[in-house]
């Protein structure tokens, strides 16, 4: 365990590894502070620049991005009571207060040492689960992959904004999507109109279109948007040792929910700080003070989303499963470079998993200088006149799809998807569960496939395997546990509105 580590140290012998990690964090910040954008789209926007760079220059940068980015969308929260991302939403409902009191840089210092916290400890949590998670999917056969792969998808449905219909929809467009191109054993073209398309969909073409594009027609829509005014800094180093000690359980507590949320694929960031607002709230000795300014809100929701960072790495690097939309963009980087996430990795590549555990504890001294050093800049970011960040997202995105594959079609593959994915949003069907489906789809489809070759096409293999038969009674109960609550809301609903007969 101490010589894969080493492995990871060895990494940043070379300086363009910790120079990737701190050109990360810059960018995760200035992308998190942008109300709006996310960890998601800021990594869709950088693959394109990471086509030349190191596979470990690469995945470091982006680890480093994403984490920042999770803290930045307090800044905005906090500042002006416009979270930068949907995690930062319980960081608003106590630190905007706190701005009105005049209190800014406390909020501030407070949600920026509970980040690295977070991030610190999840490290820890990941370190020690991945490994093992990963040595035991090595004995996984294709009924395992495949059954995990549907369990993966059962799980999408958390990522539909509390409409399973819609989530089930855009699961299904993400699966149908996913068979475009030559069918892997038989050759045969699947809706395949053009060469170009033989291959399948490009991945990152697929992803700038869906998240970068289609949010640059919803600023475009919503125009110039107002611009507030920052609110004065003050008291930034102000906070003292004790106020954090006192913490000491809520931190551990934070990171515990965050991480071990953070790995169930679909829940995410957001998921974590509302249970871990929730959870100090009831634990707290001062549960009326939150959402009026409470230290503890500011504290749990912080740590959370961010300890939920290194819970979404652990099923993309031990399984090849994504834990988030943001870790499925991060997949398709690693596949860029010909990387391949799962089990085999920590035996093919173990320098990529161990240098990205090494680069989590690294970079938590390294964002807390930076978030408190540049604090009254990441302030300002949330200025920036939407149509400006539109112009710069949408040039951004179409050199980005150009050069992945120096044509025009990724470029129009980019155009076309962006319209999908506006057209998505509108109607309220939310783009995640897309991205995870495309992502998985071609997982489930061949090892489908592999298995019911291997037992000639008898089906019973996938209930035979005692390992497949539990993952898919999870997956079932994945699928039937919301419908039912969705059910048994509908029969209370009707009951209320019955008529009394006397």
């Amino acid at each position: 365990m101490i010589d894969n580590l080493l492995i990871g140290l060895d990494a940043f012998a070379n300086p363009m590894v910790p120079l990737g990690l701190v050109a990360g964090a810059l960018i995760g910040y200035l992308i998190g502070a942008i109300p709006g954008l996310g960890p998601s789209l800021g990594i869709a926007l950088m693959i394109p620049f990471t086509y030349g760079m190191d596979p470990i220059v690469s995945i470091v940068m982006l680890v480093s991005l994403f984490a920042a980015a999770e803290y930045g969308g307090a800044i905005s929260g906090i500042l002006l009571n416009s979270p930068g991302t949907a995690a930062a939403v319980a960081t608003a409902w106590d630190g905007y207060p706190l701005t009105k009191q005049g209190k800014t840089g406390i909020a501030l210092n407070i949600s920026i040492i509970s980040s690295g916290v977070g991030i610190f400890a999840s490290a820890v949590l990941l370190f020690l689960t991945a490994v093992p998670l990963s040595e035991y999917a090595l004995n996984f056969g294709p009924t395992a992959y495949f059954a995990l792969a549907l369990l993966g998808l059962s799980l999408v449905s958390s990522l539909s904004s509390g409409s399973l219909l819609k989530g089930a929809l855009a699961m299904g467009i993400g699966l149908a999507l996913a068979t475009i191109g030559l069918d892997t054993q038989t050759g045969v073209p699947r809706f395949s109109y053009h060469p170009d398309f033989f291959e399948g969909l490009p991945l990152v073409p697929a992803l700038l279109g869906l998240f970068a594009l289609s949010e640059v027609l919803y600023m475009i829509e919503a125009g110039a948007s107002h611009k507030t005014k920052n609110q004065p800094m003050s008291g930034i180093l102000a906070v003292p040792f004790k106020t954090f000690y006192k913490m000491k359980m809520l931190f551990l507590r934070s990171s515990l929910i965050g991480y071990f949320v953070g790995v169930i694929p679909g829940a995410g960031a957001s998921v974590g700080s509302f249970v871990s607002y929730a959870v100090a709230k009831r634990f707290s000795k001062k549960p009326e003070l939150f959402g009026k300014g409470s230290y503890e809100g500011i504290a749990a929701s912080e740590t959370a989303n961010n300890a939920s960072v290194s819970g979404s790495l652990a099923p993309m690097l031990a399984l090849g499963i994504p834990g988030s939309a943001t870790t499925a963009i991060m997949i398709g980087a690693l596949m860029i470079h010909g990387i391949q996430p799962g089990p085999l990795l920590f035996t093919t590549n173990p320098q990529i998993p161990y240098t990205v555990f090494v680069s989590l504890w690294i970079s938590v001294p390294i964002m807390v200088f930076i978030g408190l050093a540049g604090a009254r800049f990441w302030a300002k970011v949330a200025d920036i006149p939407r149509p400006a960040i539109a112009a710069i997202v949408a040039s951004i995105s179409l050199i980005g799809a150009y050069a992945s594959e120096s044509s025009m079609f990724p470029v129009y593959v980019t155009l076309a998807f962006g319209v999908i994915g506006y057209v998505l949003r509108k109607v309220n069907i939310p783009l995640a569960p897309v991205i995870l489906a495309l992502v998985l789809g071609d997982m489930l489809e061949t090892n489908l496939r592999r298995a019911l070759s291997i037992s000639n096409g008898d089906v019973t293999t996938f209930v035979t395997n005692p390992l497949s038969a539990t993952l898919l009674a999870i997956a079932l109960l994945s699928f039937l546990l919301p419908a039912l609550g969705l059910f048994r809301n509908k029969i209370k609903g009707y009951r209320r509105q019955r008529p009394i007969v006397r």
